[in-house]
C-alpha cells in the first residue's frame, strides 16, 4: 500500500491541530471574557466578589457575598462577553493584523455561546437567565439577545473554513498561526487551574 505524501499529511496535521486548539482556546476563552463581564459589573456597582471559577473542567461562574445591583451583573456577563471580542476583532481587522481570523472565529464562537445560553436559559430558567428573570427581566429581552446575537456570530464564522484548512481552496496553515492557538488554549487553562474557585 503506497505511503501518502509528507506535506498533505502535515498540513492535515496542523489542520487538525489548529481546529482543535482554536476550539479549546475559545471554549476557555468564552468563559473568561464571560466573567470578566461578571467581574466589572460588580466593580462598578459597588458589589463584593467571593470567588471567580474558571476551572478548565467546570463551567465558569462568579459568586458575590454582596450585591447591590444584581440585573447590571448579572447582564455585564453576557454582554462584555459578546462585544469585547467582537471589538478585538474589529480593531485586528482594522490594524490588518497577521491571524485575524482567529479573533473572527473566537468572536463568532462568544456571539453564538452567550446568545443561545440566554435564550436557552430562558426557557429552562438555568443560570444568568434565571437571575435576570427573577429580577424581573422580560423573557422577550432575552430572546431579542439570542435573536441579535446568533445571526452575526454565524455570519462572523462564515467561510471561514478554508483559513482553518478545509474546503476546495483552502488557505496555507502558517505555523505561527497554530503556535498562537496552541498557546493561548494552555495560558487559558493554566489560569483557570491557578484562579480556580479563589
Amino acid at each position: 500500500m503506497p505511503h501518502e505524501p509528507a506535506e498533505p499529511v502535515m498540513r492535515r496535521v496542523r489542520s487538525n491541530l489548529l481546529i482543535g486548539s482554536t476550539l479549546l482556546a475559545s471554549w476557555l476563552g468564552m468563559q473568561a471574557v464571560h466573567e470578566v463581564g461578571h467581574v466589572l459589573g460588580a466593580t462598578v456597582t459597588g458589589g463584593r466578589i467571593e470567588f471567580v471559577c474558571l476551572h478548565p473542567l467546570t463551567i465558569s461562574h462568579t459568586e458575590l457575598s454582596e450585591n447591590p445591583a444584581p440585573l447590571v451583573v448579572v447582564w455585564a456577563g453576557p454582554v462584555f462577553g459578546a462585544a469585547a471580542p467582537l471589538l478585538a476583532w474589529v480593531i485586528a481587522t482594522a490594524f490588518r493584523l497577521p491571524g485575524a481570523f482567529l479573533l473572527r472565529f473566537f468572536a463568532g464562537f462568544c456571539l453564538i455561546a452567550n446568545g443561545a445560553y440566554l435564550a436557552g436559559g430562558s426557557v429552562a430558567r438555568i443560570g444568568d437567565a434565571e437571575v435576570m428573570l427573577r429580577h424581573g427581566t422580560p423573557v422577550w429581552l432575552l430572546w431579542a439577545f439570542g435573536v441579535a446575537t446568533l445571526p452575526a456570530g454565524l455570519a462572523l464564522w462564515h467561510n471561514q473554513g478554508r483559513n482553518f484548512g478545509l474546503g476546495p481552496r483552502p488557505e496555507p496553515i502558517r505555523a505561527c498561526h497554530v503556535g498562537v492557538a496552541v498557546t493561548a488554549g494552555i495560558l487559558l487553562i493554566t489560569i483557570g487551574l491557578i484562579v480556580g474557585e479563589r
